[in-house]
């Protein structure tokens, strides 16, 4: 049977090989990026495609068929994503890390890190969650800036917070494709009622987009509480390195307090020149393209029979009903290499309960025991895992999933040994 699966993935590949646009397969008609089957068939179907469908790109390469001028905005967004901030930039008054790329490291420029930031907050008597905003939260700036003689104490957990949560640095890379698929593909995975009795209830936690002030799916961050690139690039200026920009003007108070040393640049900080005249924040610009444009991360060589086997193994144990193998953009006119394209990032973008995996804070619509489902492409360089890398290897990782989650690991931990360790050499590869 083994050996069937073995070549039957690799006939498809061979089949397949002639389809494959800009190394992306190419969605078939009009009506596929709009939605995927979820069956176990088309499950199976798509994780061993997500073995053969390999990209010849490594860590932190743009995406293969790009332009002459967005190869260009890829390589400027780049630059602009490593640049060290100072205080003549705008850096501050309090932040987390003076470049993105002191975070986001592993594997390549835009890759995870083991960077863990602190969320704070606290639950009242009635029961509702209290970002204590006023206190500077809910994220604490851990750096302050120094200017001449003055120097901002850092942010520190106020007293008043009884929920504290760290968060681990997630990887960047393809999220550009992410950040294309549509809002009906979302709706329609979605099952917040758990309409089909399997124990699992995805849910799309809907925000306010800052860019255009109005509700949007989130998709990003542990929460999905961000809801596109542009909008991650905005947040990520002012929030960690406490640079304003037209989508976020105003500075962080530090601990909720005016700030004891400024940067003595005037909004609009450095960072929010608009050159082109186009009404966006260059900078927020540059991050965006970069990210946009970034590649998927690689598989890992050439697959083994375990590695096929364990891509059935995925699906049988009930990993796929949240790690959804393949998505599929829509049509995105300006850049070729996103468009109505089938790709592998072992996720469905929504929020699960998981129990006591959770990290307690709510975000948007995300209740304290939701997190978004976490893409698994690229898994081998983002280690250690889960929010706050409590899981020191995949396997750790695996065994402390709660709540949705439980039922897949607990059919994880009935396997024998071989169909173990076939799982994880599939988690290890893709």
């Amino acid at each position: 049977m083994a050996r069937i699966l073995f070549c039957s993935a690799v006939i498809g590949a061979v089949l397949c090989a002639g389809c494959l646009i800009d190394e992306f397969s190419p969605a078939g008609d009009s009506s596929d990026f709009e939605s995927i089957p979820t069956d176990d068939a088309s499950l199976i179907a798509a994780c061993e495609n997500a073995v053969v469908e390999a990209a010849s790109t490594s860590f932190g390469d743009p995406l293969p068929g790009l332009s002459t001028e967005l190869l260009a905005r890829f390589e400027a967004g780049k630059e602009e994503f490593e640049e060290v901030e100072t205080p003549a930039d705008g850096l501050g008054p309090v932040f987390n890390a003076p470049s993105c790329v002191e975070c986001h490291q592993q594997g390549a420029t835009g890759g995870g890190g083991t960077v863990v930031e602190t969320r704070f907050g606290t639950r009242g008597p009635d029961g509702r969650f209290d970002p204590l905003t006023l206190l500077g939260g809910s994220l604490q700036q851990v750096q302050g800036i120094t200017n001449g003689d003055c120097t901002q104490p850092p942010e520190v957990i106020p007293a008043a917070a009884d929920v504290v949560a760290q968060r681990q640095t997630t990887p960047l890379f393809g999220l550009g494709l992410l950040d294309e698929v549509s809002e009906r593909l979302l709706r329609l995975l979605a099952d917040p009622g758990d309409a089909n009795h399997d124990g699992i209830s995805g849910r799309l936690n809907v925000v306010i987009s800052p860019d255009t002030q109005e509700p949007a799916i989130g998709r990003f961050g542990w929460k999905s509480q961000v809801a596109s690139l542009f909008a991650f690039s905005g947040d990520a200026y002012v929030n960690e390195m406490g640079i304003t920009n037209n989508l976020f003007p105003d500075e962080n108070a530090p601990q909720g307090n005016a700030a004891v040393c400024d940067d003595d640049i005037p909004a609009p900080e450095i960072d929010n020149e608009d050159l082109d005249g186009n009404g966006i924040s260059d900078g927020v610009e540059a991050f965006t393209d970069f990210m946009r444009l970034l590649a998927p991360p690689p598989v890992a060589g050439a697959a083994t029979r375990a590695v096929f086997r364990g891509a059935r193994q995925f699906v049988q144990v009930g990993c796929a009903r949240c790690h959804q193998p393949a998505l599929v953009t829509r049509s995105v006119p300006d850049v070729r290499a996103l468009s109505r394209r089938r790709f592998h990032p072992f996720t469905d973008l929504l929020l699960h309960d998981m129990g006591g995996l959770a990290d307690g804070i709510e975000q948007g619509e995300a209740s304290a025991r939701e997190m978004r489902t976490a893409p698994l492409w690229g898994l081998r360089a983002s280690a250690p895992y889960l929010h706050d890398g409590r899981a020191a290897t995949i396997l750790d990782a695996i065994m402390a999933h709660d709540g949705e989650g439980a039922q897949a690991r607990e059919a994880f931990s009935r396997l024998s040994p071989e169909q173990r360790a076939g799982l994880l050499a599939f988690l290890g590869f893709i």
